[in-house]
């Protein structure tokens, strides 16, 4: 019974899980170089970026939201990183300036939502724009680069032979996890996305909670942003295009469902090392860019299908 329990509530994380060591096994079959030490390092940097962006994600489809300005927030929030380094502010100050600044992005994100009743899918499509365009004007375009050793540490740094950026995602699910399990707060992100007017008539405060969904997913971009301005040793205004479908991928591979109230964050986490899985096989397989993008759509429209039917199905 209790196997039954088990396979009930944790289907889809145990069926991504699956995939996700079917994939890894097919790639070390078809690359040597799949299993190497290294290459294993570079996939939890590569998926560490796409990872802590997939938390804040998380939570806002969770509530039945979206967010489509991930990718703008972290190139606006990596700008306002490396103006605040560039100007003498040690990493200590600058990196929570800056995941504040990201913060305050989905802040307006939640604020539009809530009081301004906008569709999710309108206030990100405007603040993606905005953010973007803000980079864009505090650099003229240009990329800003070159920080003190001691801030790309956070990059290139390791412990007990894992890198920072692993370490950083690591830390950030786990108080994301505690959030989500253990507080009002997780408990009223599921209440709202499994239905939002009962909620509210339960004495749940939804525009302060989803408001807060809004700010964590600012704050989780903006760490992203402080991780990948490390390992680049570069704050540029054009990242972080597309960043948003990949997050959105990992979250509904993980299991988080796109009509809400249901979704956990160790589904996300094992969902954005698929991705990360996915991208590093095909470049090794020497898959050009152009197909890889063929292939990541497929893969969402599947697990967007596959999430519908999961819905779907009686109980």
């Amino acid at each position: 019974m209790k196997a039954r329990e088990l396979v009930a509530h944790h289907g889809r994380q145990l069926g991504t899980l699956l995939g996700l060591l079917a994939l890894g096994l097919v790639l070390s079959l078809l690359s040597p170089y799949f299993l190497t030490a290294t290459n294993l390092k570079t996939v939890l940097e590569q998926s560490a970026i796409n990872g802590i962006i997939a938390v804040g994600m998380t939570y806002v489809i969770i509530s039945a939201g979206i967010d489509l300005s991930v990718g703008s927030i972290l190139a606006f929030a990596g700008i306002v990183l490396a103006l605040l380094l560039q100007a003498g502010l040690g990493a200590p100050v600058a990196v929570p300036l800056a995941v504040l600044a990201g913060g305050l992005c989905g802040l307006v994100n939640g604020l539009l939502v809530t009081l301004g009743r906008l569709p999710p899918f309108i206030a990100t499509l405007g603040m993606m724009s905005v953010a973007r365009g803000a980079a864009l004007l505090m650099t003229d375009g240009r990329p800003i680069s070159g920080f003190e050793s001691g801030f790309r540490v956070l990059a290139n740094g390791q412990f007990l032979g894992i890198p920072a950026p692993a370490w950083i995602m690591l830390i950030v699910y786990g108080i994301a996890q505690l959030l989500l399990t253990r507080t009002r707060f997780g408990l009223y992100t599921y209440a709202m996305g499994g239905n939002e007017q009962a909620s509210h008539l339960s004495g749940v405060n939804v525009r302060f909670h989803k408001t807060l969904v809004y700010f964590l997913s600012g704050c989780t971009s903006a760490v992203a942003a402080v991780v990948l301005t490390a390992r680049l040793n570069s704050a540029q205004p054009i990242a972080g295009i597309a960043y948003e479908l990949d997050a959105i991928a990992a979250t509904v591979i993980g299991g988080t469902s796109l009509m809400g109230g249901q979704g956990t964050l160790v589904g996300t986490l094992i969902g954005a090392l698929l991705m990360g899985v996915l991208r590093n096989g095909l470049n090794l397989l020497g898959v050009s860019s152009f197909l890889q993008q063929i292939i990541i759509g497929a893969v969402i429209i599947a697990a967007v299908l596959f999430d519908t039917a999961f819905k779907r199905r009686p109980s």
